[in-house]
């Protein structure tokens, strides 16, 4: 019968700090090989320090190897024939089955690592593309607050626009008081014009009639004279002196009532022409201040368009800003939940890195127990 016998040869002594790639899978069952990793600075691995994410890069290797070689077969003093060689044999057996399962558990322990690794750069680069959306937003708020700066402007314009508006009601109030007491004026002035049209056609019918009055008498009076036959009283000339009289008093008369229809007509005029000119003036004014009225109307139906376009203007662009505001804020607490929830997840990936280095080391540990314990038995194989 054959047997295997082993040889060891070990590197370094004591283990430094270590990362995930601080294992090399063995290729086949007759050779396995262990690389140990270490970079400056560090300590043993039995007071391990912290770990990192920044633990993963700049590391350097040296590989000793654990050879397993086919050997010719021993005499019976060795570990081939006897009770005492046989008994070697199963011990190593089981120590070769124990270190098996270590390097599958190891192997296990090395992939899992690397999907760690995978999903550590992931998450970085996942951290990398939301640093680059912050100045997006940053930018996007900043033109946000600039529309609102504007907002705030034309809000200022709009009060403006507004207490220009409320003066000119008040100017156009005003005028439509002005305008409705100069109707009033107008009313009265036209109802006086009237009653002079009236008394001035009452005062030349009232002289007519005066005229047509001295005529009358003397035309139709008949003077009854009483005469003493037997006297000589001067009838004729008496008749004579009469009639003069009266013809004296006729002349005065018609005399008098003319330059008094004269002073009445002219007084008349004058007071028709004041009014005449009186009511030209309102015209005028009543013209000027329609007008006013008019272009007062035309500016405040201007001023009302321009308010409800400036309040359409102003509603929507605040509409806008409040959609915008929100959306951001929609997405700046969903980055903070993102965000939040990466960083439980890092907590919980370098977690289960650090339990895993953990049994890294102490499977480690067990096979430099093992190792050590090999050139022992290899000396003493009874």
């Amino acid at each position: 019968t054959s047997c295997f016998s082993y040889s060891i040869s070990s590197g370094h002594a004591a283990v430094r700090k270590f990362s995930s790639s601080s294992v090399a899978l063995p290729r086949s069952r007759c050779s396995f090989s262990a690389a140990w990793c270490h970079w400056g600075g560090g300590t043993g691995y039995r007071g391990l320090g912290s770990f990192s994410s920044r633990s993963l890069d700049g590391l350097t290797c040296s590989r000793p190897r654990i050879v397993v070689g086919r050997r010719s077969p021993l005499r019976r003093a060795g570990f081939g024939y006897g009770v005492g060689g046989h008994q070697e044999k199963e011990q190593i057996q089981t120590l070769n089955n124990k270190f098996a399962s270590s390097i599958e558990k190891v192997r296990l322990l090395e992939q899992q690592n690397k999907v760690l690794e995978t999903k550590w750069n992931f998450l970085q680069g996942q951290n990398h593309c939301r640093n680059t959306i912050t100045p997006r937003l940053e930018a996007h708020t900043g033109n946000l607050k600039k529309e609102l700066e504007a907002l705030g402007c034309n809000r200022t314009q709009y009060k403006d626009e507004c207490s220009q508006r409320t003066c000119t009601e008040s100017e156009f109030i005003a005028l439509k008081k002005d305008a409705d007491c100069f109707f009033l004026n107008k009313a009265e002035l036209e109802a006086k014009v009237e009653s002079l049209k009236e008394e001035a056609e009452f005062l030349r019918m009232f002289c007519e009639e005066v005229r047509s009055l001295p005529m009358a008498p003397i035309s139709d009076t008949s003077v009854v004279v009483r005469m003493d036959n037997s006297r000589d009283l001067g009838s004729e000339g008496i008749t004579a002196d009469v009639e003069a009289q009266y013809e004296d008093a006729a002349h005065r008369g018609r005399a008098e009532a003319q330059a008094w229809q004269q002073c009445l007509l002219g007084r008349s005029a004058d007071s028709l022409r004041e009014t005449k000119t009186e009511i030209a003036e309102l015209t005028r004014t009543v013209q000027r201040l329609n007008g006013g009225v008019r272009s007062a109307k035309a500016q405040r139906r201007k001023l009302e368009a321009a308010v409800a376009d400036t309040e359409q203007l102003g509603e929507t662009t605040a509409k806008d800003a409040k959609h915008k505001l929100s959306e951001l804020e929609t997405a700046l607490q969903q980055t903070k939940v993102d965000l939040a929830r990466q960083l439980r997840e890092y907590q919980e990936l370098m977690n289960i890195k650090l339990a895993l280095d953990i049994k890294i080391v102490t499977y480690r540990e067990m096979l430099e127990g093992e190792e050590s314990r090999w050139p022992l038995l290899q000396r003493n194989p009874s």
